[in-house]
């Protein structure tokens, strides 16, 4: 199966018509039905003016995005609105009715809707109503979308930035980055915040393996760190380079803006020598003005660990910038414009300039443009820049150039002036060798930047403030023939009081990065050293790191929680382990990991309550797991044992079930489930979990004597016999199975049978009461009084209670007559007749005492 096609599918929700209906409130309002409103909309008539404005017309869809908002505006009066939605299937429309001018499907109907319509039109009719006159259709207006099979196939990374831009430049804690898939319902989880120094340009290598990321470090504006991603990554003072260290003694102040990591993720290249407008304007969706007007091309070798200039792009006469690398990253396309020196500026080492500098374009609106130029890379020899046609020598800035991950195509911005945050920046193609340039359908109507091709290249993802003055993301599709299709707004991945900007798809899967951390030599460098000892499995190492790292911050919660781990469970230290557990717990309560590890500490202690309330705590702050150690199945089935253990098999059932569902080979959580459906009373219900469990693990022989315990109480008595006498066969001393297997054939009547398993329980267990009680009645109802009485006796000296069965001292009294015995069978018949009456069975007390009658008549 095709994975585009697999995310239409919903579990076992057939794909049949879904009709939601908003609930109207009044009597009158309840009357209104979708198909009458149908019957009367002609589509060759002119209805008052209803306008969609989202999503437009001929829109695509890639196959795993969330459910869009259908917007529309509508003057007419309505306020009521039929969506009528008609397939090319036979399979009939999907109607909705709406009272308000907005529609956002739930997820049923949206994977319905993205089948339905799979490279194929769906039109979307929607129609207006006013309640007071609803047999009148005041407005109507239709669009066409579609689903493609091209799917995106990957992540998103980028900023949020709180506006104004003055306001980021004071706090840039405030500035935080999301990483996540197109297809989450909710807003991508945030995996960096809270840096205390200002992050800007990000890229990624091809393959997604390496991060880069312009940071401010050491009062160095240049700074800039090279990482590796993963899960859990942190910026560490050895990842960090800066710019200025390229021709360091000339005194020239770098800000190295707009660089770029090279596809194999060994060069980097960027701006240096730079000086450039960057000032905050008045507007709040336009509120920096950045361009560089002086600036030359430097790369960074990370295997050699040097910086060098790039021929065909170090011409000081120019400015050069904003580069990026051709697939293969054999060559470099650039913007360039004349270098400028303002009329204001003060001293050469200054980088960034004033408004007051900058007057002559924030005041003046002096021009500024760029050209796109492209030189050969050549292992950092460069070459001869050339224009490139279509995207220079146009009257117009052409700037941020990005190839197709094919190398077939360029998309660029181009506006009137200027590079960053223009309200006319638009988005064209052409071929990356050069040709006529062509506008994207795509385009939106306010600034349309910062874009980025998916891996497999079909689909562009860019920036746009058509909708808000914070910016937005948006997605096109890209054909063959480079023909975009119109703009998807990705509403879900921007707060309402930020601006979304650079985004750039990473070849990584949705959850590789989790979190990114800022940190230089402090108590957490010790942290990360001990947790690659950990990972190694070198306690002894780790165990140190850790201590280095309480030496400078005794309530660092990281390190108390993995000594915690390491004591308790590598040296089994357990109360010097418990001891860095709680405090963990003191200096960050709301970690899940501490309150998991803690625990299962207590859950080892068998302290089950308290193990609970702190698993129960683990799962509810991460209930979809956090990484290979703190996963949800292992989560949920722990959970499940702490509440078996408690005596909580209703509860602990769901959670053993959640783990079948995550992972339905799951032995382990299908014979929990099994044995607490069966401590349940629901046998029929163990039934199938532990079958599954004897098909992977045909040797268990716990699961076999499980299953049978099951098949019993479904009333499979043949069944549980076999896998009883497997579960002996694969363990002979199971006096479980022994014993369940005599009683399934005394209930046979195979006493004989039954009576070979009990004793063979008695030789392992000779103080089981209950098996000595069994096989006393057994041996009663085969005649043989002498065995009968022996194991009656041991019953009842070990356990007094246990006598309770009329039957089996009834027995005993006619054995004792038939064999001449009468005065004993006196006396076990009256016990007999004194147990049944016990037991309210008076018929059969009356019939013992009728036989009594007839031993003292020494008559059996």
């Amino acid at each position: 199966m095709r994975k585009s096609v697999r995310y239409f599918i919903v579990g076992i929700i057939a794909t049949a018509i879904v009709v939601a209906i908003v609930l109207l409130t009044t009597p009158h309002e309840r009357r209104l039905r979708a198909e009458d409103i149908l019957a009367r909309y002609q589509k060759d008539v002119e209805y008052g003016r209803l306008t969609i404005s989202y999503p437009l017309d001929e829109t695509l869809f890639p196959p795993e995005i969330a459910a869009p908002t259908f917007q529309w505006e509508d003057n007419s009066g309505s306020d009521m609105w039929l969506i009528s939605i008609n397939f090319q299937d036979e399979k009939g429309r999907m109607n909705i009715l709406a009272s308000k001018s907005g529609w956002t499907p739930e997820q049923r109907q949206w994977h319905t809707i993205k089948k339905r319509s799979l490279e194929k039109d769906a039109e979307v009719t929607i129609l207006g109503i006013n309640r007071q006159s609803p047999a009148k259709i005041a407005s109507a207006s239709r669009i066409r979308i579609r689903t493609s099979k091209d799917e995106v196939g990957a992540p998103l990374f980028y900023r949020e930035v709180n506006l104004p831009f003055v306001d980021a430049v004071k706090d840039p804690s405030r500035i935080r980055w999301r990483f996540g898939d197109i297809s989450s319902l909710r807003q991508p989880p945030i995996v960096l915040e809270n840096m205390p120094v200002c992050g800007n340009c990000h890229s990624f290598s091809k393959g997604g393996d390496i991060l880069a990321m312009d940071v401010d470090y050491a009062n160095s504006k240049g700074s800039y760190v090279i990482t590796r991603t993963a899960e859990e990554m942190v910026l560490a003072t050895s990842d960090i380079i800066t710019w200025n260290d390229y021709k360091k003694g000339d005194g020239e102040q770098t800000f190295g803006l707009l660089s770029q990591v090279s596809p194999d993720g060994r060069f980097v290249v960027s701006t240096v020598k730079d000086k450039s407008v960057f000032v905050p304007m008045p507007p709040l969706a336009f509120s920096q003005l950045f361009f560089p007007v002086k600036g030359i091309l430097c790369t960074y070798d990370s295997q050699a660990r040097t910086f060098e200039s790039l021929p065909g792009a170090d011409d000081p006469q120019y400015v050069q910038s904003n580069p990026a690398w051709s697939p293969d990253g054999g060559h470099i396309v650039f913007a360039r414009a004349k270098a400028y020196n303002l009329k204001d500026t003060e001293g050469k080492g200054k980088v960034l300039l004033t408004r007051e500098e900058c007057k002559e374009f924030t005041e003046e609106g002096k021009p500024f443009v760029f050209d796109l130029y492209r030189i050969p890379f050549n292992n950092g020899k460069g070459g001869t820049p050339e224009p490139i046609e279509g995207a220079s020598n146009n009257g117009m800035s052409n700037f941020f150039a990005k190839y197709s991950p094919d190398g077939k195509w360029i998309i660029f911005c181009k506006a009137k002036s200027y590079m960053l945050l223009q309200p006319d920046s638009e988005l064209y193609i052409i071929p990356a060798e050069g040709g006529k340039a062509r506008r994207l359908r795509a385009n939106t109507s306010r600034m349309n930047s910062w874009h980025s091709f998916s891996p497999n290249g079909k689909w562009l993802v860019f920036s746009t403030k058509a909708y808000s003055d914070y910016t937005q993301l948006a997605l096109t599709h890209i054909d063959r023939q480079g023909i975009s299709t119109p703009a998807i707004l990705l509403e879900h991945f921007t707060a309402a009081d930020r601006a979304a900007n650079i985004p750039e798809f990473v070849n990584v899967k949705p959850t590789a990065i989790k979190k990114i951390s800022e940190e230089f030599l402090n108590d957490y460098s010790f942290v990360r050293a001990g947790n690659e000892f950990f990972k190694a499995g070198d306690t002894n190492n780790a165990i140190q790191e850790y201590k280095r790292a309480l030496e400078l911050n005794p309530n660092n919660a990281e390190a108390h929680l993995r000594l915690g781990f390491l004591m308790y469970n590598a040296r089994q230290k357990y109360k010097e382990g418990m001891a860095h557990y709680n405090q963990a717990l003191k200096a960050n309560p709301s970690d899940p990991r501490i309150h998991h590890d803690l625990g299962m500490a207590l859950l080892h202690q068998r302290q089950f309550d308290e193990a609970i309330k702190h698993l129960s705590e683990a799962l509810r702050r991460m209930p979809n797991g956090l990484d290979k150690q703190y996963n949800p199945v292992n989560m949920h089935f722990n959970f499940g044992l702490a509440l078996t253990f408690a005596g909580r098999s209703e509860e602990a059932i769901i959670h053993f079930a959640e783990v079948v569902r995550l992972d339905p080979n799951n032995v382990d959580a299908r014979y929990n489930l099994g044995q607490a459906m069966i401590r349940q009373g629901k046998p029929e219900d163990a039934i199938e979990h532990l079958q599954v469990v004897v098909r992977l693990k045909p040797d268990n022989a716990d699961a076999h004597f499980a299953l049978g315990v099951g098949l019993a109480g479904g009333g499979q008595h043949d069944e549980a016999i076999k896998h009883w006498s497997q579960a002996i066969q694969l363990k002979p001393d199971f006096t479980g199975a022994h014993s369940n297997l005599g009683i399934a054939l005394a209930r046979q009547g195979k006493l004989n049978d039954a009576t070979e398993h009990w004793l063979h329980v008695i030789r392992i267990e000779p103080n089981n009461a209950e098996v000595h009680y069994r096989l006393a009645n057994a041996f009663a109802s085969l005649g043989k009084l002498d065995e009968a009485i022996e194991h009656c006796s041991k019953a009842v000296q070990i356990k007094p209670e246990i006598d309770t069965s009329p039957r089996l001292h009834d027995l005993l009294g006619m054995n004792y007559a038939r064999s001449g015995r009468f005065q004993e069978a006196v006396q076990s018949a009256r016990k007999a007749a004194d147990l049944a009456r016990a037991a309210g069975q008076e018929i059969l007390a009356q019939q013992i005492e009728s036989r009594i009658e007839l031993y003292k008549q020494n008559k059996p």
